[in-house]
């Protein structure tokens, strides 16, 4: 890209560009709403503010013809038209794999510890396919992510709904446990940026706006990220009932002889595990957090995002 093109224009189409890597065309708003600031690929000043409209106007501009084309409302680099009608079925995909994955996670809020439970992934972005599972992540009470995480993958296993091996279509993938006092996610990257930008809340709105609050490093990356103020339609209430029965089962199971005898076998079991030593592999536990991440996403995506950089010619 020519070194005459403004900031502005080296963000949106950085922007367009990481998300082709995604699979994912974007609207004009969706450009704005995602937008990348090439500075901030690798450095960590604050982003400028960027106005809705100054997006659109730069869109509506000739200044991307060589880079972009638009096809129903969305944006994509050249050649890359086929992303859109694979997008509108992901989105009804999505729709349908969103309504049953509520069904079974309305059953979470039940469960003693289990303090917010959010849609992650593809499924977050309305993207998924119908091969994929269902990316939760898991916020449980503090001093409790080890009797938090077991209560919620053995119920995932009781009602044939954990993912492990192949069994993986419309399963619940849980590899992210937080606890309400350490709401900020460890890795802080643009593939993270994105993946809690998107994170839909199904349980739990209080611990939602402070994992928001706990999380604005993604602001320094995506310059409009804002947080939500208006609660998803999907958001399930914590009514009496279930929160008699959490409570209830906090009182029988609240003794810390439990979490430090799940956190001895447990960690035996991550240690023993070979995914956990393979190269590149992610895979954190202690109190705070319980990552399992043996083959993240994140770099590979990153990496195909640099070689279109390099390609389109963006300079930082």
């Amino acid at each position: 890209m020519e070194k005459s093109h403004s900031k502005l224009q080296k963000y949106i189409l950085a922007t367009v560009a990481y998300y082709d890597g995604l699979l994912y065309p974007l609207t004009a708003f969706e450009v704005w709403k995602c937008l990348i600031s090439t500075n901030s690929v690798s450095e960590t000043d604050k982003a400028p503010s960027i106005e809705l409209a100054q997006v659109v106007g730069q869109l509506q501009s000739d200044v991307f013809s060589k880079y972009l084309e638009s096809e129903n409302g969305f944006y994509f680099l050249k050649g890359r038209s086929e992303l859109v009608e694979a997008r509108i079925k992901n989105q009804k995909i999505s729709a349908i794999k969103l309504k049953r994955l509520v069904k079974v996670a309305y059953w979470l809020k039940y469960l003693p510890f289990v303090r917010m439970v959010g849609v992650t992934g593809g499924l977050a972005m309305k993207n998924a396919h119908s091969r994929s599972d269902w990316d939760l992540l898991v916020v449980t009470a503090g001093e409790r992510i080890w009797t938090g995480r077991t209560l919620v993958t053995g119920f995932a296993q009781a009602i044939g709904k954990r993912r492990s091996g192949k069994k993986i279509v419309n399963r619940l993938c849980l590899n992210y446990f937080l606890t309400e006092d350490s709401l900020e996610v460890m890795t802080k990257d643009l593939f993270s940026a994105n993946e809690y930008m998107f994170m839909t809340p199904l349980f739990g709105a209080q611990v939602f706006q402070r994992f928001q609050v706990r999380n604005q490093w993604i602001k320094k990356m995506k310059p409009s990220y804002t947080l939500q103020e208006i609660s998803h339609l999907k958001l399930m209430e914590d009514d009496f009932f279930s929160k008699a029965i959490r409570m209830t089962g906090e009182f029988l199971l609240g003794g810390t002889w439990l979490e430090n005898w799940l956190r001895k076998i447990e960690k035996q079991k991550i240690a023993q595990n070979p995914k956990t030593h393979q190269e590149g592999s992610l895979v954190y536990a202690q109190d705070d957090a319980l990552v399992f991440l043996p083959v993240p996403h994140g770099p590979v995506i990153f990496e195909r995002f640099k070689e279109k950089i390099e390609q389109l010619g963006i300079s930082h």
